[in-house]
């Protein structure tokens, strides 16, 4: 394999692990830009992912795994929003609290129900998602440099990945074009203002962490029934915390959020890549090493690399209404 096609199957992983960054970092820019910190979208994604292969499992239906995965995902964020908006607890003792209680009952409930140590049954081709070929991909495959990205680039992914990347283009649209995102993020620079102008500060935090539980939907439903044919215990294995770190890297923009999304996904494809393979000048590297290497990387860059970055100025402040 000569080293342009080498570029062509590392950026199509690149594609492929990066879609549920995206969309976790989506759904935490909609939340955090309204004022709600949310270190919990590893349990709303693993959550998702679980619904989604038991109801497909179950009902042989890849959509009906889609809506349970998109319905769990919400319940679970309306409970970080009663902790932490209602009830004014400590958001990131929020978010927590819903990583550990999804992590153990995900385990649970899916030994109790299916036997299998805590897996979902294998998904058959009418239970999960399936790639999409383009028209003429086979015809053009074999015209030099084009014909491989349009065959093996652009096109043969699944559904989901081409929702996750409208979905960038539309969350700039909606928090920047739409009076309901002029809104949300004028309520988590300050919220007393907007509360002035007689809108609900309450209803427009919901509103965004809604729209983060439907966006955390689809990236659990993406690891279950796209990435892999079923639901496997631990699946997420802190891509959560990795999409909350493209957040903060990308400083909570959306286009910017790809492009770290990207650089993340590039770095976990690259490491899948080189495990089991001697590299130049050092040799065989320890599998366990190449595991860590994104991890790793992720530290460095938003140690070294991020600058500052100022979130927003009411983010993770309880609003208390004035009287």
């Amino acid at each position: 394999m000569d080293f342009f096609h080498v570029i062509v199957v590392l950026l199509e992983s690149t594609i492929r692990v990066s879609v549920p960054l995206i969309f976790a970092a989506l759904a935490g820019l909609f939340t955090e830009r309204a004022g709600v910190f949310d270190i919990g979208l590893e349990g709303k994604m693993l959550g998702a992912a679980f619904a989604a292969g038991a109801v497909a499992a179950v009902t042989q239906s890849v959509w009906m795994g889609l809506l349970a995965a998109i319905l769990i995902s919400i319940a679970l964020s309306l409970v970080h929003g009663y902790a932490s908006i209602t009830q004014r607890g400590n958001q990131i003792v929020s978010g927590v609290a819903i990583n550990f209680i999804v992590a153990g009952s995900t385990v649970i409930l899916g030994e109790a129900w299916f036997r299998q140590g805590g897996r979902t049954p294998a998904l058959g081709e009418g239970s999960r998602f399936q790639t999409i070929t383009f028209p003429f991909a086979d015809s053009v495959r074999e015209i030099p440099i084009l014909g491989p990205i349009y065959s093996d680039l652009l096109s043969g992914h699944f559904l989901l990945t081409y929702v996750a990347f409208a979905m960038v283009p539309i969350s700039w649209w909606i928090l920047y074009r739409t009076r309901f995102g002029l809104r949300l993020r004028a309520v988590g620079e300050n919220p007393g203002a907007v509360d002035t102008a007689g809108i609900s500060v309450i209803w427009l935090r919901y509103r965004a962490v809604i729209c983060c539980g439907i966006l955390c939907g689809f990236a659990g439903a993406y690891l279950s029934l796209a990435m892999t044919a079923g639901f496997v215990k631990g699946m997420t294995a802190g891509k959560g915390y990795i999409a909350l770190a493209a957040l903060i890297f990308a400083k909570w923009r959306p286009f910017n959020i790809m492009l770290a999304c990207l650089l993340f996904g590039f770095l976990d494809a690259l490491a899948i890549r080189l495990q089991g393979n001697p590299l130049p000048l050092i040799g065989q590297v320890p599998v366990q090493l190449m595991q860590a290497l994104p991890y790793i990387l992720t530290v460095i860059l938003l140690a070294g690399f991020i600058g500052k970055a100022i979130p927003p100025k009411a983010g993770g402040v309880p609003y208390v209404k004035e009287r």
